[in-house]
């Protein structure tokens, strides 16, 4: 399998890469220290023993992403395992969640291109300004004597501070305050494939549960 040296030649915040990271492996991150924290309300070491919780967990899925829906809702569920999930007010195509907001700045001002990486612009538009949840804690639950499943949980680190997204049938995700996801104990084995996920129903209304599972044949992953 191919894995992905990462050597990040950006400037400011990278939570938008990291988000939306390319579906190879991650090995290493350089150059982390011209960087902002990759955590809100954490210095560099402590996001970095933060983002480590995942990896010793199952480091083949580590910045991962998965995208899935909440259609009664039209909400956007964009997950970046073992380190974020965005929710969106609406519907959106995969192949726009899968480019990086540009959150961050080039290395170099005036590099053409700035950017070796298609990214998606800061918008004003409620409808597509995420709702950011960030990695809080990595729980493995044993079945039988033998762990079966890893649960990762996302928080708020922030207040959204916008009004909702208007279009027809959309509903606020303001009352969401946790995300759990579940995984498998499995490898993550074939190489830029994403897995897909399921949003599973719980009782509590300011808690989302989504499940991971592998693609069907039919569905649409990039």
């Amino acid at each position: 399998m191919e894995t992905l040296f990462e050597q990040i030649d950006l400037h400011g915040d990278i939570s938008g890469l990291l988000s939306a990271h390319p579906q190879t492996p991650l090995v290493s991150l350089h150059h982390l220290d011209m960087v902002e924290p990759i955590f809100p309300a954490m210095d560099r070491p402590k996001s970095l023993n933060q983002l480590m919780k995942s990896a010793k967990a199952d480091q083949s899925r580590l910045l991962q992403q998965s995208i899935c829906y909440n259609h009664p809702k039209n909400w956007s569920f964009s997950l970046s395992w073992g380190y974020s999930v965005h929710i969106y007010e609406k519907v959106l195509a995969p192949s726009l969640l899968q480019v990086p907001i540009q959150t961050f700045a080039e290395w170099r001002k005036g590099a053409k291109p700035a950017f070796m990486m298609n990214t998606r612009g800061l918008s004003k538009n409620p409808c597509d300004i995420p709702h950011y949840f960030y990695l809080d804690s990595v729980e493995e639950y044993p079945g039988g004597g033998e762990r079966q499943e890893v649960v990762t949980s996302y928080v708020r680190r922030f207040p959204r501070r916008l009004p909702p997204c208007l279009m027809r049938g959309s509903r606020s995700a303001n009352v969401v305050e946790k995300i759990l996801v579940i995984s498998p104990v499995t490898r993550l084995e074939t190489e830029g494939r994403r897995e897909c996920c399921d949003i599973v129903q719980v009782e509590k209304e300011n808690v989302t549960k989504i499940k991971l599972r592998p693609c069907m044949q039919y569905e649409i992953i990039g």
